[in-house]
Order: structure tokens, then C-alpha cells, then sequence
């Protein structure tokens, strides 16, 4: 089975769902990842669907006329002064768009709190169909993929998965081959972009958070094996490409750099024998 590929919305922070949906179906996505929950960084704006009916109304009719779906929507963080129940609206507006999955991450060391809010925000995804993807983020309080399998394996969810993006699994020094003694089922959906060589250290958050929303390179062109991680991976997993690059979107423009993120991951999957 090919993969399908996906537009993740940092990778293009001023689309709109509906133009989103749009642009990627001109440009040969299959699907998108949508921030309607905001986090506050920097740039983003307010995409929440479920407040914003009149947004809601033209992300589904693109998606009618597009035949573009909606991945996953994001970020049902867990953090300090966070309640998670308060994600309902958004799951709500999800499921009636044939949403399956969320994105969530973990920015509290708090750990009987950090297990608690997940239990409860898995337990409220399912009641919309819904799948919880904690992703492991290099500059987050849950960091790696061993810390991740801890929280997955004390919670015991059925609706819970892991979601891998190659930047902070390379960042985070996980040894790929620590997937393979991972349940093949926990794995629905990955981001991909490569990376520079060097990794800062853990306590330069700054370096870290600024190749992770500033300048994330395109598959190939860095020193991410990008390809070894995906093989490890179940042969539906979705590829969003979260693949932000300030720059050159100023330069080329924001639909120019979504093409070439495709393009070019597709040409480095073709090379590497992946479908």
C-alpha cells in the first residue's frame, strides 16, 4: 500500500483550513493537519471550527468539492493550568468532518497529573472516534520515544498512539530501531522533514525551537536518515510533511514551498525504494 501524504498546517501557519484544503488538492496532497486548537506560537492564527461555524461551514464544503480530507487536527496539549475536557468543542467539530485522529504532547513534568490529563483526553477523544497521537517533541517535557511507551503503557488506552516526527526523533537521540519493539498498531501517522547534522544540547531550547518552527529543511537535504525510520513504520502511516522554513516561504511563497515539500518528498521515497 502507497503512502499517503499529508499538509501539516505549520508548515503553512496562514492557510485557513478552506484554502488549505484547496491549495493542497492543487498541489497532490491527499489529505491536511489542521491547528484548530492553537498553542499561541508565533504567527498562528485562530482556526477554531467549532466556534467559527462560518469557517467550519467552508472547510467542509472544500473538502466536498476537493475530495481532500482532514488527517488530523492539533494540539491537544497537556500542560499546567490546561483541562483537557475543554478540547470537547474542538473534538466535536472533528468527528463531523470524518476527523480520526489528534495530535497531542506533554509540557508538564507533573507525572500523576501529565497521566491523568492523557487518560481523560483519550477517554474523551473516544467518545468521537477519535485517536490520541502523542508526539514526543525534543523541547517538551515528554521528549523521547522510551517516555512515551511509559506514558501509552500506564494509561492503557485502546484509542492511543504514538506519533513520530524524524526532526525530534533525530533530535532527541532515539535510535530508530527502537520502533521496531514498538506494537505496529500504535502508529497511524508521522511527520517528515529532514534536518542539519549537529544537535544542540538539550538545555538550548532556543536552537531547538528555532529549527523546529523556523527552518526545517526538505527530505533529503539534510542528515536525517529519513528513509530508515519510515521502514520501520506500518505501510499506511500517513506522511504529513510539517516542514516549516520562514524564509524561503517569504521568498518562493507559501504555495511554491508546499509544492516543493511534496515534490521533493516523493522524489527522496522514490529513491529510497518506499512507495
Amino acid at each position: 500500500m502507497a503512502h499517503r501524504y499529508s499538509l501539516a498546517q505549520l508548515t503553512v501557519l496562514g492557510w485557513a483550513p478552506p484554502e488549505m484544503i484547496y491549495n493542497a488538492h492543487t498541489l497532490g496532497y491527499d489529505c491536511v493537519g489542521i491547528r484548530s486548537i492553537t498553542m499561541g506560537v508565533k504567527g498562528e492564527n485562530d482556526y477554531d471550527i467549532y466556534r467559527n461555524r462560518e469557517m467550519f461551514d467552508l472547510t467542509r464544503r472544500a473538502m466536498d468539492e476537493t475530495g481532500v480530507v482532514i488527517n488530523d487536527i492539533e494540539l491537544a496539549k497537556i500542560a499546567d493550568g490546561v483541562d483537557v475536557r475543554n478540547y470537547e468543542g474542538p473534538f466535536e467539530a472533528a468527528a463531523e468532518l470524518g476527523v480520526k485522529n489528534v495530535i497531542s504532547s506533554i509540557w508538564t513534568d507533573k507525572k500523576d497529573f501529565y497521566l491523568d490529563q492523557f487518560a481523560t483526553l483519550c477517554d474523551l477523544a473516544k467518545q468521537y472516534g477519535i485517536t490520541v497521537n502523542l508526539e514526543f517533541v525534543t523541547w517538551a517535557s515528554i521528549r523521547t520515544l522510551k517516555e512515551t511507551r511509559e506514558v501509552l503503557d500506564t494509561v492503557k488506552r485502546d484509542n492511543a498512539g504514538i506519533m513520530v516526527d524524524t526532526l525530534h526523533l533525530y533530535r532527541s537521540r532515539v535510535d530508530p530501531a527502537e520502533l521496531d519493539d514498538c506494537p505496529k498498531e500504535l502508529f497511524h501517522m508521522a511527520h517528515i522533514c529532514d534536518g542539519p547534522a549537529e544537535i544542540p544540547d538539550w538545555d538550548d531550547k532556543e536552537s531547538l525551537i528555532h529549527t523546529g518552527r523556523d527552518e526545517r529543511y526538505y527530505v533529503g537535504e539534510g542528515a536525517i536518515d529519513i528513509a530508515d525510520i519510515v521502514r520501520r513504520l506500518p505501510d499506511d502511516v500517513v506522511l504529513s510533511i510539517e516542514l516549516p522554513h520562514l524564509k524561503r516561504e517569504g521568498s518562493w511563497g507559501s504555495m511554491e514551498h508546499a509544492k516543493r515539500c511534496l515534490s521533493t518528498a516523493k522524489d527522496y521515497m522514490v529513491e529510497n525504494g518506499i512507495l
